[in-house]
């Protein structure tokens, strides 16, 4: 018999959040493809209902647009906003979810988009908005305190966590096997229908085959952060869309890239932005400290080069490099 059992495969697919999204999962009896697909739907489209910058109807929109004081936001945003600050916490602000005025500015943010990089005196300017410190939750209450021109972009943590959402959607559905993708952020469960591992190709920036990785991924999530994903030309410079809040900056390319796996595809979308912010050196660090599994392809002139925290060279079965 096999390993799906009695249960069908599925290939479903959709698109979310500027993005698609695809799965294949084991349908068992009783549940339909129609009504998984739309279980991942729903979940997805909650999380931009709540989430979104570029839905001026989103809960998170809507905060950014108030006055200061305290503010109503769903469970599930400040859920996600509560992990979003904790991590801006550990990593001394390399990652911080107040960033939106800098991700506009610097044109990766929702349109009118800006025509030219922002001067240093606007910098300046925009960075007395920023800072995670200046934001408090009370999550019983289900609200969060506005400051006053504070600007959240939780871009870096709600597209993790909209896969964990969807994930959830098919655990209640009873599905059991299935891997879920959404952007090129996954998570696992169970395994394939040949009772195999899942596998999953690491993303590498120049697609070369000498620098392709394929991991097993039981019940655990990936995700990758990487410049050549998303940039912008202006003046004949190239800039990348990940920004260091505490520069205010796009970074200066010596990471090309960063994969997490953790058993959160929220914690890895949000490590892996925040590990690309703090760098080769303290970033593997951070990661051998806190035992995450992660990959750093870095950039060595004209060559790329590949560095791994204990925790993913085990996942991997081979030695870091």
């Amino acid at each position: 018999m096999p390993a799906f059992g009695l249960a069908s495969p599925a290939v479903l697919a959709g698109a979310t959040m500027g993005t698609t999204w695809s799965a294949r999962l084991a349908v068992p009896p009783g549940i339909t493809p129609a009504m998984a697909k739309a279980a991942i739907q729903n979940a997805l489209d909650t999380v931009v209902r709540q989430m979104s910058t570029w839905d001026d109807g989103s809960d998170l929109s809507r905060f950014n647009r108030a006055a200061a004081g305290w503010q109503p936001l769903p469970a599930q945003c400040l859920y996600v906003l509560r992990h979003a600050l904790e991590l801006a916490c550990r990593t001394d602000g390399a990652y911080d979810p107040t960033i939106g005025p800098l991700v506009n500015a610097w044109g990766f943010g929702p349109p009118p988009y800006a025509s030219e990089p922002p001067s240093a005196d606007m910098l300046r300017t925009l960075m007395q908005r920023v800072g995670w410190q200046r934001i408090t939750l009370d999550e019983r209450g289900g609200r969060a305190w506005q400051p006053g021109g504070a600007c959240l972009d939780l871009c870096g943590i709600a597209k993790g966590y909209g896969v964990d959402h969807a994930a959830a959607a098919l655990d209640g559905l009873g599905i059991s096997h299935y891997l879920i993708e959404v952007g090129g952020e996954l998570r696992a469960r169970g395994s394939r229908p040949d009772g195999l591992p899942w596998r999953i190709a690491v993303e590498v920036p120049d697609g070369s085959e000498d620098h392709v990785l394929t991991l097993p991924l039981f019940n655990r999530s990936i995700a990758t952060s990487g410049d050549y994903r998303r940039y912008r030309k202006a003046a004949g410079l190239r800039y990348a869309h990940t920004i260091d809040p505490r520069t205010g900056r796009p970074l200066d390319g010596g990471v090309a890239s960063v994969t997490v796996v953790h058993g959160s595809c929220m914690q890895a979308d949000a490590l892996a932005t925040a590990l690309s912010v703090l760098g080769a050196r303290d970033g593997l660090a951070y990661a051998r400290r806190h035992q995450v599994a992660a990959l750093f392809v870095l950039r060595d002139g004209d060559q790329l080069r590949l560095q791994a925290s204990d925790a993913f060279s085990s996942l991997a079965g081979r030695t870091a490099p």
